[in-house]
């Protein structure tokens, strides 16, 4: 089941940036830490306010992300 209803936009959050949930939690911020090596314990452990399904929730949003069209010239 889709988690990306966790990941919310608001002008008066973070710029309007991607966070979770509506916090101050940038979608950014979590894939940072994970590019960084911590796992989804530590930041769960780090950030008591998240859930496991935010964690799923940023990982959906950062695939879909990638997820873009090519276009070929010809």
């Amino acid at each position: 089941m889709s988690q990306l209803h966790r990941i919310t936009f608001d002008t008066e959050v973070c710029s309007g940036r991607p966070t979770i949930r509506g916090m101050r939690i940038r979608v950014k911020d979590i894939l940072d830490l994970m590019a960084a090596g911590a796992d989804k314990g530590e930041i769960l452990e780090d950030f008591p306010m998240l859930e496991a399904e935010d964690i799923a929730a940023v990982l959906e949003y950062a695939a879909k992300q990638s997820d873009h069209v090519v276009l070929r010239v010809a």
